[in-house]
């Protein structure tokens, strides 16, 4: 499949291959308003329903920031009622990601702090340069919590004490030790980041799709429920590929010792 990009305003989509790139552009730190995250939930919604798209790559065209985060100008010119009504609508498109079945990864080659962070918790995975900067909560310093997930989906990814630690003190990691909290799952050479996220993704989206799909949501969706019931879950999705084309191919690749020629089905 030839590359087809599509832009906006603040990101340009670029499809290949199975692999949808989100390339953000809002300004030199990616410091975001409304008109970003509707152009960020947009795009999610035009991605969903793209069959041929399996795996999503949220990168920064800006050289030193993935993401600074809300614009504070924006913030601070808006009325309470607004900032509430915001930062719901960011949740929600957040949201999206976790539901979706593709896998969304965020490639972090520059400094993610406050929303950028809350962003790239968003998503399913996260890879980071090894001199990419900075990556935190600070929003402590001024006065409020990281409300866009951040006092969630962190403390749901590296613990309730990492979190609140994060929270409190509005400290920032370097690459390593977000990797060692498993904050993110990959620390990669600065140079290579963007390159090896891509090998990842386009492996995962040529790989048994329907499959990795369903072992997203069934960890997703089962983490919220009780173990018993999640077992169960798990159960239900399992049987569901149990009939797929992909489990026959599989199944029969691997007794033959061939490749397997998945279908997505």
């Amino acid at each position: 499949m030839e590359a087809v990009a599509a832009k906006k305003e603040n990101l340009t989509i670029v499809k290949d291959n199975g692999v949808a790139e989100i390339h953000l552009h809002v300004n030199k730190t990616n410091s975001y308003s409304l008109a970003f995250y509707q152009d960020l939930n947009a795009a999610i919604d035009e991605i969903r329903f793209d069959p041929e798209i399996k795996v999503v790559v949220l990168v920064s065209d800006m050289p030193k920031f993935f993401s600074a985060g809300a614009d504070i100008n924006f913030l601070k010119a808006a009325e309470p009622r607004f900032k509430t009504q915001f930062c719901l609508f960011c949740n929600e498109t957040l949201d999206k990601m976790a539901r979706s079945p593709q896998i969304y990864i965020a490639c972090l080659e520059g400094h993610t702090v406050g929303g950028g962070l809350e962003m790239a918790l968003g998503c399913d995975l996260r890879f980071m340069g090894d001199e990419a900067g900075k990556i935190g909560l600070p929003e402590v310093s001024l006065g409020v919590l990281a409300g866009t997930g951040g006092t969630q989906r962190l403390a749901r990814l590296v613990g309730f004490s990492r979190a609140l630690d994060m929270n409190i003190t509005g400290d920032t990691l370097l690459p390593q030790e977000a990797l060692e909290i498993g904050l993110v799952n990959k620390v990669y050479p600065q140079a290579e980041t963007r390159a090896k996220t891509l090998e990842y993704a386009r492996k995962i989206a040529n790989s048994a799709t329907y499959a990795t799909s369903n072992i997203k949501l069934s960890i997703m969706n089962g983490k919220e429920m009780p173990l018993n019931v999640a077992i169960r879950y798990e159960g239900e999705l399992q049987n569901l590929l149990f009939r797929s084309e992909d489990a026959k191919e599989g199944l029969s690749s691997f007794l033959e010792k061939r490749p397997a020629d998945w279908k997505g089905l």
